[in-house]
């Protein structure tokens, strides 16, 4: 037998390791551990076979494998000049840990400073999830004896301090910062790459060339508008135009199911606006299928049309848009809003000249040391094959910069990820669900609380949604949660807490938490496995 060590890109947490593992082991003789934080999988290999017969099993589940003898040099002590490409989160966190550690940082920014979150993304739809969700509970208040009012909106003094708040915190939280730390340097221009060691720049003044000794790629992504006929040319929105649109929409055709899809056709369809979404698959596939339905009938119910199909054609014409499945039926709105996902901003870089790989998508692949092909190149944030979320991309900016430095360890993990969809009520995930708990050869049970058992929704009037646990059968090991309810955002970081310390069942049910909380709807989910909670008291322990 021998022994090969592969370096595995493409990794984001343990469940991709056991695939990776499963891959190996299905190879006639082989043994194989994979280790996720390193990114590494050491192989005990039979004599005869091939390293291709290795890379090709790990590259059929979706991931790349290659030798660690292979890789390239990443040069000896830490970096003394790091150039990054864009100026988002990802970027801002690697270049303030690098300067503090007093490395020379030239951060290269084509456009507005600051990335997707705080100008177009983050920042703006909550601002206008939120002053929906006001105007909704003034026209429908939920609790008794409240009389319902008009929720007037003042549309422009809207726009306007959506705007004012994303300049204001751009300032504060990215422009001030580069402008305060005399070791970053911001070069305006774009940026392509002429080798693994060279980019030129070009700016207003002409084109300028950068070496140093390090990189970082941290370029974002951008939405992904499908070829879908009658469409280019067309003054369609994507995210931005709805987010910071002259006027409120009378009506809206939202193309997509995802979350991006979903946050604002609520978000215009309580501020006034009739909406309809078409999806080709069930809302939030991802979340699984009983959130994706328990989502569906509110946005039902609060007078939205949700349509399942596969769109054919569009046109445009004095009326508005006018969408056309492959069914046969035919929607029309006012305007259109194309939510159909995102592509990483990849493809203006040259990235063949460095050396470095893309996949389908136009995503980087990198290890869980944020390295890419080449060891002296990273990449961080949207741009990667990484979950898109500013958090995971400042924490993969600050990983790379720690490795950078020479923080051998230093490594994105994943394992323990909360997600939040802002829809009202609030969807949210962490851990594995049923299907990826089973995959990984886990003996599953689950136990499912409408919220109607959780009294801080009955004191809310509130019960649409629920919570579900997800917990290993042999030793009650939490192993997930998946949340449908008003403040799921907030809740979900206990669970993810409690997963990441290991808890079981038995442990959440018997930890103390508030009465009159949300969040208290985790114990009484975890009671469920051992106990009928219809039948206990308030508050019962």
């Amino acid at each position: 037998m021998l022994e090969r060590i592969l370096r595995i890109e493409g990794m984001t947490c343990d469940h991709c390791a056991v695939q990776v593992r499963e891959a190996l082991e299905a190879l006639p003789g082989v043994r194989a551990t994979v280790d996720f934080p390193r990114a590494e999988a050491r192989v005990q290999v039979p004599e005869g076979l091939s390293l291709t017969a290795l890379t090709g099993a790990v590259a059929a589940r979706g991931f790349q494998a290659r030798p660690v003898e292979d890789e390239p040099r990443t040069g000896d002590g830490p970096p003394r000049s790091v150039a990054i490409v864009g100026s988002g989160s990802a970027a801002m966190a690697c270049a303030t840990a690098l300067a503090e550690a007093g490395v020379e940082v030239t951060v290269v920014e084509r456009g507005t400073v600051g990335g997707t979150c705080v100008n177009i993304g983050c920042v703006p739809s909550k601002i206008l999830i939120q002053a929906a969700k006001l105007v909704h509970r003034q026209r429908r208040p939920a609790i008794p004896g409240i009389v319902p009012g008009p929720g007037t909106v003042d549309w422009p003094s809207l726009r306007e301090a959506v705007v004012e708040r994303v300049a204001e915190l751009r300032h504060t939280k990215y422009e001030a910062i580069i402008e305060g730390e005399p070791r970053i340097r911001l070069l305006r221009g774009e940026a392509r790459f002429l080798d693994p060691r060279t980019l030129a720049v070009r700016t207003e003044a002409g084109e300028t060339r950068l070496t140093a000794d390090r990189f970082l790629i941290a370029t974002g992504a951008r939405p992904a508008i499908p070829d879908l006929p009658g469409l280019a040319g067309t003054p369609y929105w994507t995210s931005t135009e709805a987010l910071f649109a002259e006027s409120p929409p009378e009506s809206l055709l939202v193309l997509g199911g995802g979350v991006v899809a979903c946050e604002l056709a609520q978000a215009h369809a309580r501020l006034g606006a009739r909406v309809t979404v078409v999806s080709r698959s069930p809302l939030l596939k991802a979340a699984g299928e009983a959130i994706g339905d328990a989502l569906e009938a509110v946005f039902r119910e609060e007078g939205m049309e949700v349509v399942r199909g596969e769109p054919e054609a569009v046109s445009h014409g004095a009326e508005g848009f006018r969408l056309r499945l492959k069914d046969g039926r035919e929607l029309s709105a006012r305007h259109l809003l194309v939510a159909t996902g995102r592509r990483p901003n990849t493809d203006g870089l040259d990235l063949a000249a460095a050396g470095i790989d893309t996949d389908a998508r136009g995503a980087i692949p990198v290890d869980a040391h944020l390295r890419t092909r080449q060891g002296h190149i990273y990449a961080a944030g949207d741009c990667t094959a990484l979950p898109q979320f500013v958090y995971v991309a400042a924490r993969a900016g600050t990983v790379a910069a720690r490795h950078m430095l020479g923080e051998a360890g230093a490594a994105l993990d994943l394992s323990v990820l909360p997600q939040v969809v802002f829809t009202d009520p609030q969807v949210a995930l962490v851990g594995l669900g049923v299907e990826a708990a089973r995959a990984e050869g886990r003996s599953v049970t689950t136990r499912t609380l409408p919220l109607e058992h959780v009294p801080r929704a009955l004191a809310d009037f509130d019960t649409r949604g629920f919570m579900e646990l997800i917990a290993d059968e042999r030793d009650g090991h939490l192993l997930g949660a998946r949340l449908l309810s008003h403040r799921a955002g907030e809740v979900v970081q206990a669970a993810a807490l409690a997963l990441r310390a290991g808890m079981t069942v038995t442990d959440l049910a018997d930890t103390l938490f508030p009465y009159l909380t949300e969040v208290e709807g985790l114990k009484l989910a975890a009671q469920t496995f051992t106990k009928d909670v219809s039948r206990l008291s308030c508050c019962a322990g």
